[in-house]
């Protein structure tokens, strides 16, 4: 079941060059400054908040009613937040005792409207049923395995289950602190929802650079660059995978299978370099920089989907080390525009963005539909800094 891609020659790249732009048009790296709309209630990571950290979005549509359409945004220690359009809280989920939730997204199966979560201090899967009011109800088998731990020791280590995407009635999770990702089937046994691995593949860890030399990111020792921010284009069978340190990267799917080769859609900006890492100051000294990467400043993070069609439409990432969105073709993968979001009348910007969920349904407000991020540093609040959710209206972009 294991597949690796091992060492891999990061030189013929999966983007397409984009074509010398016209006068007056817009170049792929102009930055677009635009405001949100919108933003979720701050949550703070301290006792007084509940050990709160806002991280992962994902959009659910009241199909009867859509002002009715809720955010459920991952708030690790602080568990699952629910949000309307508003931005309002309206539920607040504990995890179970020593849960971390990480990364969420959505499914339909069993004839129902699914939320699935990676609880990355269990390494487990929790599932939650959507009532048709918004709700969300833990449905999650009580015999539910370990995602990638043999025994609860391994728990311990917190090598477990991190970032999150779904399709069909599969999740692709990935692991903290290694390459590795799993493909796990969602199985329902009497009303109640479980999962087992379908198969795994393993990233590579280290990159053999165009001047012949080996490359490995600098990270703390015991750690290999790990994915977090992931999407899957169904419709293409197609998963796009961040790598934090190294690259977006493209990889096939088909069924219950990872298959063919990885390919890279564009590498971090800091690829190649090498780096020192000091046990001191728990940071890694950056060498001379030999002009391998992209534009992407690591860590490469949320990745979401806007569809405009079958197989047409737009991916969104966020560069997190410079606070800035590159939006690409979906079917070429070629770069379209690069955006921020900037301190607005209604909100502050977005800074060093995690997740990010989109959506084409009109909503209020929102009538080419509605794009939220991840804001890892909210305007601090009597000195407590605090992070949230940002709405923004996809018309703003502009596309």
């Amino acid at each position: 079941m294991r597949r690796t891609a091992g060492i891999v020659a990061l030189v013929a790249l999966s983007t397409v060059v984009a074509a010398p732009a016209q006068a007056g048009a817009r170049r792929a790296d102009d930055v677009q400054e635009i405001t949100a709309r919108a933003e979720t209630t701050a949550l703070f990571d301290d006792e007084a908040g509940g050990d709160a950290d806002a991280d992962d979005p994902a959009i659910w549509i009241n199909q009867a009613d859509r002002s009715k359409s809720r955010v459920i945004g991952t708030a690790k220690n602080g568990g699952l937040r629910v949000y309307d359009l508003a931005g309002r809280e309206v539920q607040s989920i504990t995890p179970p005792e020593g849960g971390r939730f990480n990364n969420v997204d959505l499914m339909k199966a069993f004839g129902r409207d699914l939320a699935v979560v990676t609880d990355r201090g269990l390494d487990q899967l929790r599932i939650y049923r959507i009532d048709p009011n918004g709700r969300l109800t833990d449905v999650t088998s009580a015999d539910a395995p370990l995602l990638f731990s043999r025994d609860q020791a391994e728990v311990q280590t917190q090598a477990t289950g991190y970032g999150l995407a779904t399709y069909g009635r599969y999740a692709v999770v990935s692991r903290r602190h290694t390459t590795r990702l799993g493909l796990f089937r969602l199985e329902e046994r009497g009303g109640r929802v479980g999962y087992r691995v379908t198969d795994v593949l393993d990233l590579p860890k280290q990159f053999r650079l165009p001047n012949g030399d080996v490359w490995t990111p600098c990270l703390e020792p015991g750690e290999d660059p790990q994915v977090e921010g992931m999407v899957v284009d169904a419709e293409a069978g197609v998963l796009y995978a961040a790598q934090e340190d190294v690259a977006l990267w493209r990889i096939k799917l088909d069924g219950d299978r990872f298959v063919g080769v990885p390919r890279v859609v564009e590498r971090v900006a800091e690829y190649g370099v090498p780096a020192t890492y000091d046990a001191a100051t728990e940071e890694c000294t950056p060498g001379t920089d030999p002009g391998y990467g992209g534009r992407i400043h690591a860590d490469v993070e949320g990745a979401t989907i806007y569809p405009t069609g079958p197989r047409d439409g737009y991916l969104i990432v966020s560069s997190q080390g410079d606070s800035r969105f590159f939006v690409y073709d979906r079917r070429t993968n070629k770069p379209l525009r690069t955006f921020q979001v900037v301190d607005g009348r209604n909100t502050d910007g977005v800074q060093h963005s995690d997740g990010a969920a989109v959506t084409p349904v009109a909503l209020p407000g929102y009538p080419d539909g509605l794009l939220v991020l991840h804001d890892g540093e909210n305007t601090p609040d009597g000195g407590r800094v605090s992070t949230n959710f940002k709405y923004v209206n996809w018309r703003s972009l502009k596309l």
